[in-house]
């Protein structure tokens, strides 16, 4: 199921700008505002990025890793596709939340906050923004922001059961955001209002509820055809 993971966050990650927008949009904006007026800003906004994404690969290689442990309890319990069917519900949820229909993702995001209290001291000191290196250690310590797109994404980290699986699946997620982050740095105020769009909210949430009802129907599938014991060795 990893190819089919790797896949889906990916688009997830190109989808998922209408919550990037919400989240970081104004950490770009103010780090946009501070860049100097010429020369090559975009090698700051890269190194933003590049730490986020690094934060990213990090986390899921520990969740990843976390998820190997649990495999160790597969003989008694498919824990592998219970962990792929719960990182398929986070999907609708986030799917849902996307296109306007309910709240959950916001209580995940509070999960995170006990941890961001610790970290955003550290951010604030990197405070104004002089250098791509000053940019670089800014997004690595902003990738650990407490996102309910990125929790959803590291459910499926923890599916694959493997610390190098889920660093890579975090990998492919960053890189999917990856566009939308440098569009909303380079051209902030003219893609502001396209991406807040209630249609354009709606169909991401559409699509990235797909990938969730279809990992939820190849869990069942999974399991209608090899059972509760069969399904405790379904490959990642």
């Amino acid at each position: 199921m990893t190819e089919f993971s790797i896949i889906a966050v990916l688009v997830v990650g190109l989808l998922g700008g209408v919550h990037c927008l919400g989240m970081c949009g104004s950490i770009v904006g103010v780090l946009t505002g501070q860049l100097p007026k010429e020369g090559k800003r975009w090698k700051f906004h890269l190194a933003y990025n590049s730490g986020r994404i690094a934060s990213y690969t990090l986390a899921g290689a520990l969740v990843g890793a976390i998820g190997q442990i649990g495999f160790l309890f597969r003989d008694e319990v498919p824990v592998q596709l219970l962990l792929f069917a719960l990182s398929s519900l986070m999907l609708i949820t986030l799917g849902l939340y996307l296109a306007g229909f309910g709240n959950m993702v916001r209580h995940i995001e509070q999960l995170g906050s006990v941890l961001w209290q610790k970290i955003q001291p550290l951010a604030r000191r990197l405070f104004p923004i002089t250098s791509p290196l000053k940019a670089l250690l800014l997004g690595t310590l902003w990738g650990w922001l407490p996102c309910g797109l990125v929790y959803s994404v590291l459910v499926t980290a923890l599916a694959s059961g493997h610390a190098a699986r889920g660093a890579l699946i975090m990998l492919a997620f960053g890189i999917g955001t990856l566009p939308n982050l440098l569009i909303i740095g380079l051209f902030w105020e003219r893609c502001r209002h396209w991406v807040q769009s209630s249609k354009v909210r709606r169909v991401a949430g559409l699509v990235i509820m797909g990938f969730g009802l279809y990992g939820l129907f190849k869990v069942g599938y999974v399991f209608a055809v090899n059972g509760w014991a069969g399904s405790c060795h379904v490959e990642a």
